[in-house]
């Protein structure tokens, strides 16, 4: 049976508006082999290993493709596209500040995009919304809770929260999206959310260094 529950959103992600969503109850993740056995359950006519196979040269026909400027649709059910940004790991963000202050004193171009290597951050997909369409015409959603789920309060303000971070840096140097989580007692995703907007405010103090698992936050300088 397909269940739902209504979750509400943290406040510091609504700036203390009250926000409300159904959220799918997940019972399971399926597997690799689970899948493939549903789908032979499904076709009757192949076996497991053509199905394997099909779905192995799926995989590869996208990491082949998609990495060639290419977008690919499936009649039925969508398209995918890769998300690109940048990976400053291979660069500190000190070492950026101080080419751009070498290139404001000579007068020449900002050399900070020659240092920004570009990646792959996710893939896209978009569903065919014949599948959507499908998909609603033969599920009936039920309500698994009564009462809505809200998240634990955070017994700090984002002024606050901010504070803690400014003194974490000043007294180690760096810190990291853990040193943040454990000091704050906010969830990791609503942690990074914050930092991003700390570091995109330019009163913060507060940079980032390196990138995924050895990202850091550290004191901004001031140029």
């Amino acid at each position: 049976m397909a269940g739902f529950i209504l979750q509400e959103l943290p406040e510091e992600m609504t700036n203390g508006k009250k926000v409300v969503y159904p959220k799918m109850q997940n019972y399971t993740m399926l597997n690799y082999n689970t899948v493939v056995k549903h789908i032979h359950e499904y076709s009757g006519s192949f076996s497991e290993g053509i199905i394997k196979g099909v779905l192995d040269t799926l995989v590869l026909e996208l990491k082949s493709k998609l990495t060639e400027g290419h977008s690919i649709k499936i009649d039925g059910l969508g398209v995918f596209s890769l998300s690109l940004g940048f990976d400053m790991s291979s660069h500190s963000e000190q070492e950026i500040s101080e080419n751009r202050l070498q290139a404001s004193i000579n007068g020449t171009a900002d050399p900070k995009t020659k240092y920004r290597k570009v990646c792959i951050k996710g893939i896209n997909f978009k569903p065919d919304p014949e599948l959507l369409k499908e998909m609603n015409a033969s599920t009936d959603f039920q309500r698994m809770m009564s009462e809505v789920k809200t998240p634990k309060k955070n017994p700090h303000s984002r002024t606050e929260r901010l504070s803690i971070a400014q003194a974490l840096i000043d007294k180690n140097g760096q810190m990291t999206l853990t040193d943040y989580v454990l000091a704050t007692g906010l969830e990791r995703s609503a942690a990074s959310r914050e930092l991003k907007t700390f570091t995109n405010d330019p009163t913060s103090g507060i940079t980032t260094k390196g990138s995924h698992s050895h990202k850091v936050w550290v004191k901004k300088i001031a140029i």
